[in-house]
């Protein structure tokens, strides 16, 4: 990605000002704060690419706001945040050219999502294929682990994470199937289901053994037990000694076709999803099968 998108937030509540410039600046966005619809007017010479604007503040409205924004910068995208009850004042921000509007108290990762699309001019249109970066899952939503913790530490973490629930408008169904090491804000590898069980079989399960011991190895008296026993000693080992190799990356503009042939030329079931030299999510191949269906399900 070539440069950040600069979102200036215009809303008299500070503390949902502040709380959501510091969410969308983790997330690799550029934030100017406006406490006022005066103060937007006097900020729009740092040229935001987009404009998110409360329409109920105190002093300036946001739809007389919106209007001297649109007079001075037409091409600017501005999505108006509205409360319970203003249906009729977002029709009238939409027809006095806002970009789109959403409800108060707003889902970030929704707001991200278009914000973003606004700001690389994607709009809604279905027929324009989407980014990774407009598909993938945050990585602020993404279950993660640190190098030194246990494993049992992220077994329950990766449990929690099959629970269903909504992301971004997209159900989450599956579960992750695996969740990522990080440190210093760094993706250092996977904890995955395959790469616990491989790590849950001891050593000398692979051993090379004479013939005749093959079948005493695979007798029932064997096995019992083992699973029980190795499971246990799994649990207290670190993150580091049983984590893969961290996902192949892929950048946050790329076409999702890219990640789907790095995907099966690699044989990867997951991407980092970069931008500005840090991971901003992941892309699984379960966000392109959705892709897929959604294609065709619009025929």
């Amino acid at each position: 990605m070539s440069s950040k998108i600069r979102v200036m937030i215009v809303d008299d509540e500070e503390r949902f000002r502040v709380a959501t410039q510091k969410v969308l600046e983790r997330r690799g966005f550029e934030v100017i704060s406006a406490e006022s619809g005066e103060a937007a007017l006097e900020r729009l010479d740092k040229a935001p690419d987009v404009v998110v604007l409360d329409i109920r503040m105190a002093g300036m409205d946001g739809l007389t706001a919106l209007g001297l924004i649109k007079a001075r910068k037409p091409k600017v995208p501005v999505i108006m945040l509205t409360g319970h009850g203003t249906g009729e004042s977002a029709e009238e921000a939409l027809a006095a050219g806002a970009y789109d509007f959403l409800a108060k108290p707003c889902d970030i990762d929704l707001l991200s999502t278009k914000i973003y699309e606004a700001g690389r001019g994607h709009g809604t249109d279905s027929d324009e294929e989407k980014t990774v970066g407009e598909v993938m899952i945050p990585l602020a939503e993404y279950e993660t682990a640190r190098p030194n913790q246990t494993v049992e530490y992220a077994v329950r973490a990766l449990r929690a994470s099959f629970s269903p629930r909504t992301l971004s408008g997209s159900l989450i169904e599956s579960g992750q199937r695996s969740l990522l090491v990080l440190a210093d804000g760094e993706v250092k590898g996977v904890i995955s289901v395959r790469g616990l069980m491989e790590s849950l079989l001891p050593a000398y399960i692979h051993a090379d053994l004479p013939s005749t011991a093959s079948t005493i190895r695979y007798s029932p008296m064997f096995w019992k037990g083992l699973f029980t026993s190795e499971a246990k000693k799994l649990m207290a080992r670190k993150v580091s000694d049983v984590m893969t190799e961290a996902p192949p990356e892929v950048d946050i503009e790329a076409n999702l076709m890219e990640a789907a042939y790095m995907m099966t030329s690699l044989r990867q079931r997951r991407l980092a999803v970069m931008a500005w030299g840090q991971c901003q999510g992941i892309i699984r191949e379960e966000e392109l099968f959705f892709e897929i269906e959604r294609v065709a399900s619009e025929g």
